[in-house]
């Protein structure tokens, strides 16, 4: 009889949950893109855990115990452990490779790495996508790291313990004053009125004590390409931050050419 290897993945999209399965990460992306009857379309990001990490809220070894398949030689694919507040009892230090699973199912695996100099500006408008446990498009002129510990702490009202984020490769600014944005016209975000990324920027400008202003309340992660993605992706628990490195499109069409043909 096979012995499989069982793994603990955590999703962070479309949905949050952790997961316990024999599976290997790029099996696991597959599957859960295109393999499972529940999720038809769109993209799925996902982080393995390390398989000692513990928390009570989790009850981890009592879903492990379960993991088994019913058919011999068969792995067992899925074994839901927890879909509600599953990243705030994560410990950054058990997040290992993150995983970027196209619409059609091929796997990206990232390692975290050093985050890069912010060279950008004092008071540079960054537009963020929040994917999990909140979903907002965010503008603000907070650089990165110090986003993730105003919204892991500074803000009760709109923030969470822990939080998954990523930046737009937008200009906002230049695309803002280079075009006469109208609610008719196309804006630079899809699914989000093109008058919206304007009224934040102002209100940023207008309000220098303002360090948010929320663009959208629907996420754009299906709507648009992962090369629209840079630097990368941040996990964020007030000072503490891990940050994967999302290559840019010449490093994907060099170094990871079969995923880069999926975009």
């Amino acid at each position: 009889m096979a012995d499989f290897q069982t793994h603990l993945y955590l999703i962070l999209h479309p949905n949050e949950a952790l997961v316990a399965s024999q599976l290997s990460p790029e099996e696991f992306g597959s599957h859960y893109s295109i393999g499972s009857p529940r999720h038809f379309t769109g993209k799925v990001i996902f982080a393995e855990i390390d398989i000692n990490y513990r928390h009570e809220f989790l009850r981890i070894d009592e879903y492990l115990a379960q993991t088994k398949s019913a058919f011999p030689g068969r792995p067992k694919r899925t074994k839901f452990v927890k879909s509600y507040r599953v990243l705030e009892h994560i410990e950054l230090a058990a997040i290992k490779k993150l995983y970027l699973v196209t619409t059609d199912g091929a796997v990206l695996g990232l390692e975290a790495s050093e985050e890069p100099p912010d060279t950008g500006r004092a008071g540079r408008v960054r537009v963020y996508q929040e994917v999990c446990p909140l979903r907002l498009v965010v503008a603000s002129s907070l650089p990165p790291r110090k986003f993730g510990a105003y919204i892991t702490e500074g803000t009760w009202s709109k923030g969470a313990p822990r939080i998954f984020f990523t930046q737009w490769d937008i200009d906002a600014e230049a695309i803002v004053s280079q075009n006469d944005v109208r609610s008719f016209s196309m804006g630079p975000l899809p699914n989000v009125n093109p008058t919206n990324l304007p009224t934040a920027l102002r209100e940023l400008a207008e309000d220098q004590t303002k360090k948010t202003k929320t663009v959208s309340l629907n996420g754009n992660l299906d709507l648009m390409s992962y090369k629209n993605i840079q630097p990368g992706f941040w996990f964020a628990a007030g000072e503490q931050s891990k940050f994967y490195k999302m290559p840019t499109m010449d490093e994907l069409h060099d170094k990871h050419r079969s995923w880069w043909r999926h975009l």
